[in-house]
């Protein structure tokens, strides 16, 4: 990289793009595919929690479905969020040379998809 860490094609985020040295093609491209699966996934999350609002208005479960509805979508946004964060997280860590951070979204998806399905089990019966 010329001038001390600048990105000499401008790209941005800056935060991401100015530090550090230009890695392998192949890891940036593994990590951008890494972020667009976890939007992906959020996608799918707010398919699930509009379904799930239809299925309130047809099925009597006493609101449970709204339940799930609500929190599919919220967890959708964060979801989304968090996968552009960590996104950059990545990329600075590679370009640094320093160890890939920890997934911290992770165990929050998996919780939230836990409680969603054991809530959705619990609305059907």
């Amino acid at each position: 990289m010329a001038g001390g860490g600048q990105d000499p094609r401008g790209r941005r985020p800056r935060a991401v793009f100015g530090v550090g040295e230009e890695p392998d093609p192949r890891f940036t491209l593994a990590n951008e595919r890494t972020a667009l699966a976890w939007v992906r996934t959020s996608l799918a999350l707010v398919a699930a929690g509009l379904a799930a609002a239809v299925a309130d208005g047809v099925v009597d479960t006493g609101g449970l479905l709204r339940v799930v509805a609500l929190v599919s979508v919220v967890a959708a946004g964060y979801l989304a969020v968090s996968s552009v964060v960590r996104w950059g997280r990545t990329e600075r860590a590679m370009r640094l040379r320093r160890p890939l951070p920890p997934p911290s979204g992770l165990a929050v998806v998996v919780v939230v998809v836990l409680g969603l399905a054991v809530t959705a089990l619990l609305a059907l019966r």
